[in-house]
């Protein structure tokens, strides 16, 4: 979108489409690859393992490497295949939006609630604009770090972490690095736990 929404943007005026995620169709295809190559693993539960691809947020190389690790005859292979993989894909999707309330906790008020309102406006970001400082306001204590310098500050020692949270594009823009920060931000809306902290931890 960056690429197109602006006149000085390279692909103006162009079309935006958004790209279906991987699903039923790629799941069948592993598990028929899986059926055909292994026959004690005849029949698999496609719902089952369809569940496990969207915990893993549609990403196949996870996904692929659950797999696998359920058919690695050296490891502990109890219950189903389908069952160990959607179990899998349950613990790392726990270990992933917990480690992004770990992440968000740690930061100071005002790279908070500049990622807040990243996640919130997305790519309409806009991160000195009079309804962005009144936002930091609304949610720092400490009204006098309101500043836009303070604020380019606080964006900058995001973007210095390591692994990134904050991505920059050449023309200035700015969007959260990780995409599936997105998904965690939206189940905790829905959860009526955000933001992170007042007793909502997990």
């Amino acid at each position: 979108m960056r690429l197109t929404n602006s006149n000085a943007a390279p692909f103006y005026g162009s079309q935006i489409q958004t790209i279906p995620h991987l699903g039923p169709d790629f799941v069948d295809h592993c598990a028929t690859l899986i059926e055909n190559h292994y026959t004690d693993h005849a029949c698999l539960d496609r719902d089952t393992l369809n569940r496990a691809f969207a915990s893993f947020g549609y990403r196949p190389q996870f996904f692929m490497q659950a797999l696998g690790n359920a058919l690695n005859p050296l490891s502990v292979n109890e219950g189903p295949l389908e069952t160990r993989v959607e179990s899998d894909a349950v613990k790392q999707m726990h270990a992933d939006r917990a480690e992004m309330t770990s992440v968000y906790l740690g930061l100071p008020p005002l790279q908070q609630a500049t990622l807040w309102r990243m996640l919130d406006r997305q790519q309409n970001f806009k991160p000195y604009d009079r309804d962005a400082l009144r936002f930091y306001a609304g949610v720092v204590s400490d009204k006098a770090s309101i500043t836009p310098n303070r604020v380019q500050n606080a964006i900058e020692k995001m973007r210095a972490m390591s692994p990134s949270l904050v991505w920059k594009s050449a023309r200035g823009e700015y969007a959260v690095e990780d995409v599936g920060m997105h998904a965690w931000h939206r189940d905790r809306l829905a959860d009526q736990a955000w933001p992170p902290g007042d007793g909502h931890n997990g």
